[in-house]
């Protein structure tokens, strides 16, 4: 694509009280008496280095506030609103890579969060190609990988980009176009060599960093996204990783993205790479242009670039002088934003910084003049959109008295604010976030037909225009998750495979313990006894499942936060997934123990109770694994449920002899169902336990003895209560997942 620059005039004309037709721009500022005009020309004929701007992303005015408590002056806490971003102003070029600079602290990854709309209360406005954009519409056209890898570990490179295929691009795509795109992906990524290697974790071997950094943006491009944030991709990497994973990155821009990444100190090669810089301090814009334009940016600010240094890093070391000064960084960032030049820091004797300037007060030209007009560009100049309509912001901002915006950023200061309306210095030429260096034409943007007709990538608004808030429908979805959970049991078997060893061998060893119990008090006893503790081994047996939510947690969340599947599809497909394993389990230990005990009753019953303890011991264990944030807390939380549950059982007190005010732990306890259920299918009827003339005793009065229903039919009612309470814990579960689980601040 192609740009036409011309040289743009913008004439400023300033009449007082008054607005003058035909002018492009006006600033009503303070004025005193009498007229007087102003008349400034700007020539803007001069472009950036590397690409004029041809559409992308646009963001006016970003605001995030948070409260924070501080202590006051005499030590009592207080509420302070605090900015995290403060009024941020630019752009994004389509087609480039612009990353976000600044020192620790600054902001740049919020300030990523706020383009994602990863923010809920972010005050401003984010266009795409000027079209404004909600939250819902960038999570559908837009990717966001994450500075770590959350991969699954026993998956191939190309089974994980085809399983993110499958999901990303639906079934509308077939699956010979999808295996097509994975196999470019692949070529383009560089990861040939590694194609069917795993993806590996700490106790396996895999790929490399770099690869592994690449697999998780070819995961998150798959589907040809029109925007495409990353944060710290070259975190943890070596030079030579890194830089090839920003070289892939660049191809992708090419492609026709737009594409933001923060990075912390890139290397010289990696700078060559980078078209766009956007870089923060405080929250605050500090430099909005191309790598080429920092040294002119040093330069008119008077802080030349030494001989030798890197600009970009003497712009860095500025910033950090602003910072430790009384004015702090707010100096820095009005001359970005208005071409006001900064107070100069004189460097004391001792190696610290003055903050007395150097620079006399420059005398306002006319009586209470604002000094905003002498500013060659500000904020409010002509964005290449400002045809298009401003919204309102989403949230409100506080005013004061005045009915000024209370926001404020820290690093304010009284010194500043001294030198700013004492003598401002304006520097000519100086460009701000918004100039418009070029005109956009309308071949900037390719309709889809052309599009198709070029062959450029499918990117863009207008691109994912036809496309639903899901790729996939709810069974696709549904069919997806439970192929890629078959793969990894298969491949990790351990889980499964524990947990059968461990009932297997309870099984033999109630099977010899208790062998053929007699129709005596003992066999009574020993039957008791038997029960009781199987329930309890298929309790414990589940809780090695409290890492299986916690391991995938932040997969779910990366996936699930651009619209990958729903949350419910994700909890039927675990709950499908694990159906036949559970009934493996339960079988085993069900055949073991039955035969050698001689259990009376029905053999189906006793086998479809074992299950479903073990699906609501399961589902129990992974909802708690859900709510709570790592495996201690996890491990604890199961074992204290447990003990609660077992003691209100009605093992140790019948349900009868329970007190009152603790009855309802009685209810809640999902051990209670299997243990009366089981001693009903063993008990229930007239058999006689004891040979002795009197007192007989049947099984019904043992049952009643222990406070446990006759009736044939309540044993069936436990099972459908012990699976009532497994739904109840998947609602809760599919709850958390649902309003949670998600990678948003407030």
């Amino acid at each position: 694509m192609s740009t036409t620059c011309m040289v743009t005039k913008f004439i400023v004309t300033r009449h007082t009280g008054s607005r003058a037709d035909g002018m492009a721009h006006q600033h009503n500022g303070r004025h005193g008496g009498g007229h007087r005009n102003l008349e400034t020309v700007i020539d803007m004929a001069r472009q950036p280095e590397k690409f004029g701007f041809t559409g992308g992303l646009e963001f006016t005015g970003l605001t995030y506030t948070v409260v924070k408590k501080q202590r006051g002056a005499g030590g009592e806490w207080e509420k302070k609103d605090v900015d995290l971003l403060h009024e941020i102003t630019g752009y994004a070029p389509k087609g480039c890579v612009t990353a976000v600079m600044g020192p620790s602290g600054a902001g740049k990854s919020t300030f990523l969060d706020a383009l994602a709309g990863r923010i809920a209360s972010l005050d401003g406005r984010v266009a795409l190609d000027g079209v404004e954009m909600s939250p819902s519409l960038i999570k559908r056209s837009s990717a966001y990988v994450m500075q770590d890898d959350r991969l699954f570990p026993m998956l191939t490179v190309y089974e994980t980009l085809m399983f993110a295929a499958d999901f990303r691009l639906g079934s509308s795509v077939s699956a010979s176009d999808k295996k097509l795109r994975v196999e470019n992906l692949i070529e383009q990524l560089g990861l040939t060599s590694s194609r069917n290697t795993y993806i590996g974790d700490e106790g396996t071997r895999g790929v490399s960093g770099g690869e592994r950094r690449r697999v998780s943006i070819g995961v998150d491009i798959i589907h040809g996204p029109a925007l495409l944030f990353l944060d710290e991709p070259t975190s943890g990497l070596d030079s030579t990783s890194a830089h090839s994973v920003i070289e892939k990155v660049h191809d992708i821009a090419c492609a026709g993205s737009t594409v933001v990444l923060t990075i912390h100190q890139p290397s010289s090669r990696i700078l060559l790479l980078l078209d766009h810089l956007i870089i923060l301090a405080r929250g605050q814009l500090m430099f909005s242009g191309g790598p080429k334009e920092v040294s002119p940016h040093l330069g008119r600010m008077g802080r030349k670039v030494p001989k030798g240094e890197n600009s970009i890093e003497h712009l860095l070391d500025v910033i950090q002088e602003y910072d430790q000064s009384e004015f702090g960084v707010k100096a820095l960032a009005e001359f970005c934003l208005t071409g006001l030049k900064p107070p100069k820091l004189v460097h004391a004797a001792d190696g610290g910084l003055s903050t007395v300037s150097s620079v006399p007060p420059t005398p306002i030209s006319g009586p209470g003049e604002d000094d905003f007009s002498r500013s060659l560009r500000s904020q409010h100049s002509k964005s290449p959109w400002h045809g298009a309509q401003l919204t309102p912001s989403r949230r409100p901002k506080k005013r004061d008295q005045q009915g000024r915006s209370s926001h404020n950023p820290p690093s304010l200061s009284p010194a500043y604010q001294n030198h700013r309306y004492g003598g401002p210095e304006i520097v000519m030429g100086t460009p701000t976030p918004m100039s418009s260096v070029c005109t956009v034409n309308e071949h900037d943007y390719m309709t889809p037909t052309h599009r198709a007709a070029t062959g450029a990538p499918g990117v863009g608004v207008n691109a994912l225009g036809h496309r639903g808030k899901f790729a996939n429908p709810y069974v696709g979805e549904v069919w997806v998750l439970m192929r890629r959970n078959f793969t990894n049991i298969l491949r990790t078997p351990e889980l499964f495979l524990s947990r059968l060893m461990v009932l297997t061998v309870m099984g033999f060893l109630m099977a010899t313990m208790f062998t053929k119990p007699k129709d005596d008090p003992q066999g009574i006893t020993n039957r008791l006894s038997f029960f009781i503790f199987t329930v309890c081994v298929f309790f414990f047996s589940s809780n090695d499942a409290v890492p299986a939510f916690i391991q995938e947690r932040f997969i779910f969340i990366r996936e699930t936060s651009h619209n990958a599947y729903r949350a419910s599809a994700y909890v039927v497909a675990g709950l499908v997934t694990y159906l036949p394993f559970l009934l493996l389990q339960s079988a085993t230990y069900a055949a073991i123990v039955w035969f050698a005990l001689r259990l009376h009753g029905q053999f189906l019953y006793f086998l479809v109770m074992l299950y479903a303890s073990l699906l609501s011991t399961n589902s129990f264990v992974v909802f708690i694994s859900s709510v709570v944030p790592n495996f201690i807390l996890g491990y604890a939380a199961v074992i204290a449920f447990t003990a609660l549950f077992f003691l209100f059982c009605g093992y140790f007190v019948n349900s009868h002899s329970i007190p009152a005010g603790w009855k309802w732990m009685n209810t809640v306890s999902t051990m209670k169902y299997p243990y009366e259920g089981l001693l009903m299918n063993e008990f229930d009827g007239g058999r006689l336990f004891s040979t002795d003339p009197y007192p007989r005793l049947t099984g019904d009065d043992i049952l009643r003895s222990l406070a446990i229903s006759v009736e044939e039919d309540r044993k069936w009612w436990m099972v459908l209560y012990l699976l009532g309470w497994a739904v109840f814990y998947r609602v809760l579960f599919y709850l958390v997942l649902r309003f949670a689980s998600k990678n948003k601040r407030q």
